[in-house]
């Protein structure tokens, strides 16, 4: 490279690097792009049958949650993710289905109506759990909370 000084080389050398570090990061972000295009978005749990259900809250009472899992993907065709999400939900009280012969209460979905649900299945301590994770309130606090609760009128 004759008849270049110092100056013009380091310049040279300077955009040259530039060029390589932009090449390096467009490739980077092109397959960062095509992992984010497979991606796939979080379902809710679906609705599982009561008997289901039933079998896989018995099996987290138990501390079986891995079974609990196992138990639904051989018995839906949930992916694992999926039916570990369906098995902790069932564990912290948010049935999927509803109990035969009774409607599904238009609070099973709030918090108060999960905490009656457990309350109400003898599962306190469950139901004060649930509501201390969910409100950051104290163990006395969501006892009283729970305690306050009254059985949901029957409709039927």
């Amino acid at each position: 490279m004759a008849g270049l000084g110092p100056t013009e080389l380091l310049m040279l050398g300077g955009f040259l690097i530039f060029a390589v570090l932009v090449v390096i990061g467009v490739i980077s972000l092109a397959r960062t792009a095509a992992r984010n295009r497979g991606e796939h978005v979080p379902q809710p749990p679906p609705a599982l049958s009561y008997d289901l259900e039933r079998r896989v809250r018995a099996l987290t009472d138990a501390g079986r949650l891995l079974h609990a899992i196992k138990l639904i993907r051989q018995e839906t065709t949930l992916g694992l993710k999926e039916a570990k999400l369906a098995a902790e939900a069932i564990a912290a009280g948010r049935p999927l289905s509803a109990s035969p012969g009774r409607p599904v209460s238009p609070l099973i979905g709030t918090l108060a109506g999960r905490a009656r649900e457990l309350k109400a299945s003898g599962r306190f301590e469950q139901a004060v759990h649930l509501v201390r994770g969910e409100t950051g309130m104290g163990q006395a606090e969501a006892a009283a909370f729970v305690n306050a609760l009254e059985p949901e009128a029957d409709t039927a």
